[in-house]
């Protein structure tokens, strides 16, 4: 897998805002984990495609400004982390599981601060 073009793609589908295109990247059963999830959901465990849609619409309306900068991209075997900064210039981090089929089948988002 090409990290490189993926962060590319995955950088310019949240910067357009387009949940298909984002979810595109994403398994039917992918687990998504992060703290920011907490506060719209609930709980920081997302599972499954459908849920994650509700909870990034759900997110982007919040933030309509949303934007993201990828500043680096470290690969592993099987996964990738993409650094970012978003529109408040906050360092995160998207850690990325990729099953046999190239979709995301774990990601945990982490942020500064």
């Amino acid at each position: 897998m090409d990290y490189d073009a993926f962060a590319e793609e995955w950088e310019a589908a949240w910067n357009a805002h387009d949940l298909d295109r984002i979810l595109a990247h994403y398994s039917a059963d992918v687990v998504f984990r992060s703290q920011k999830a907490m506060r719209l959901t609930g709980r920081g465990e997302i599972h499954g495609r459908g849920a994650l849609r509700g909870y990034w619409a759900a997110a982007l309306a919040q933030q309509p400004d949303l934007s993201f900068i990828v500043v680096d991209v470290l690969r592993g075997h099987g996964m990738v982390v993409i650094l970012y900064r978003n529109q408040r210039d906050v360092l995160a981090a998207e850690t990325l599981r990729f099953g046999p089929d190239g979709l995301v089948v774990e990601a945990s988002a982490c942020h500064r601060g």
